[in-house]
């Protein structure tokens, strides 16, 4: 069940009682600058809310360049507020993108690095995870007492007197 917060339930259950589905105006028990841009965003991104193109008198939430962009309810934001059941969900949504084709083209987050790194066979250097994520040490040190946290075998070498980390080996 997806958990809403009073201004966000309020939005879907107005936008459900239109016809058209369409989040605005806003009603008049949410104040002008009352959370409504936070709720909004929290909608679409949860994909509770969508927007679409809006023609004509339509009420209009942003636009880009010549074209007038709605809020809208969306099936699942029905569904999250008990205006329709799960069934009901079409198929036409867009699915979700499988993990090969999400990652295509984005660069690799930090800790990602920090992984790839220290998975090396001789793991990596303090230097070179500060030179590769651009944290200062204390930073680094701290993401990996996170890993550490999420159950990874994290352990720290020593070198020549230079400090160094790994993923110990499975047993």
């Amino acid at each position: 069940m997806t958990k809403l917060s009073d201004t966000q339930a309020i939005l879907l259950a107005s936008a459900c009682q239109r016809a058209d589905g369409s989040m605005l105006p806003l009603p008049t028990s949410i104040k002008p600058g009352g959370g409504a841009a936070k709720a909004v965003a929290a909608l679409l991104r949860q994909q509770l809310a969508e927007e679409r193109e809006v023609v004509g008198g339509a009420p209009v939430h942003r636009t880009d360049g010549d074209i007038s962009v709605g809020l809208f309810v969306t099936t699942a934001g029905r569904v999250a507020i008990g205006m329709a059941d799960a069934s009901e969900q079409t198929t036409n949504t867009t699915p979700a993108p499988s993990p090969e084709i999400a990652d295509a083209g984005k660069t690799p987050t930090k800790i990602a690095t920090v992984l790839a790194l220290i998975g090396r066979p001789d793991g990596a250097l303090a230097s070179e995870l500060t030179e590769a994520t651009g944290w200062l040490p204390h930073t680094m040190r701290a993401a990996l007492t996170g890993l550490r946290k999420k159950g990874h075998a994290v352990e720290r070498v020593k070198c020549s007197g230079v400090t160094g980390y790994r993923i110990m080996a499975a047993a």
